[in-house]
């Protein structure tokens, strides 16, 4: 499996997924644009911010990758998230983020990150720890466990707050595997 196989469908499967949780909560409760300012912990960013971060990494990981700059969109983006407690937007705007990070990775080729997987790639983070990969450590340790980080708390807060969704609304892509006749019962 090459590293544009292992991350462009996972970024989409877990994006699709997220704006199908924010769906169900706008469906499910009065004044859900509220749930954006909601947190796990009071030292934890909130919702808003978990949503604008996934985004971010599926933009991050690729860009990463094929050593590219970040354009000022992503700055924009990342400045969003760290004031998303003072400032948590709506899902409406969380849905668009969403919408603009799969219109990117759909913009991206077949082995767009493929050349990436034996280079040297630095990560330095502002609070001056810096990381040292080759592509392939970089996808595996790092753009992977970040992007499911703020993906699987997104869905905490949500569970937390009282949207009803589950484990089938966590992996829906799975169902393209079921083996017929071992789905649940209806």
């Amino acid at each position: 499996m090459t590293i544009t196989e292992l991350l462009l469908p996972t970024y989409r499967q877990m994006l699709r997924a997220l704006a199908a949780w924010l769906r169900k909560a706008q469906d499910q409760m009065e004044g859900a644009d509220a749930l954006m300012a909601a947190r796990l912990a009071p030292d934890m960013f909130p919702l808003s911010t978990q949503i604008r971060f996934a985004c971010l990494q599926a933009h991050e990981g690729g860009r990463r990758l094929r050593h590219e700059a970040f354009p000022p969109a992503l700055d924009a983006l990342l400045e969003e998230g760290r004031n998303g407690g003072e400032r948590p937007g709506t899902i409406a705007q969380a849905l668009s983020r969403i919408d603009e990070a799969l219109a990117h990775l759909d913009g991206l080729g077949p082995d767009s990150l493929d050349d990436g997987a034996d280079r040297p790639l630095a990560l330095e983070l502002p609070m001056g720890i810096a990381f040292d990969f080759d592509g392939e450590r970089y996808a595996r340790d790092w753009a992977l466990p970040q992007f499911y980080f703020h993906i699987m708390t997104a869905y905490a807060i949500l569970r937390h707050k009282g949207v009803e969704i589950g484990k089938a609304d966590y992996v829906p892509h799975m169902f393209a595997y079921l083996r017929p006749g071992t789905g649940p019962a209806a």
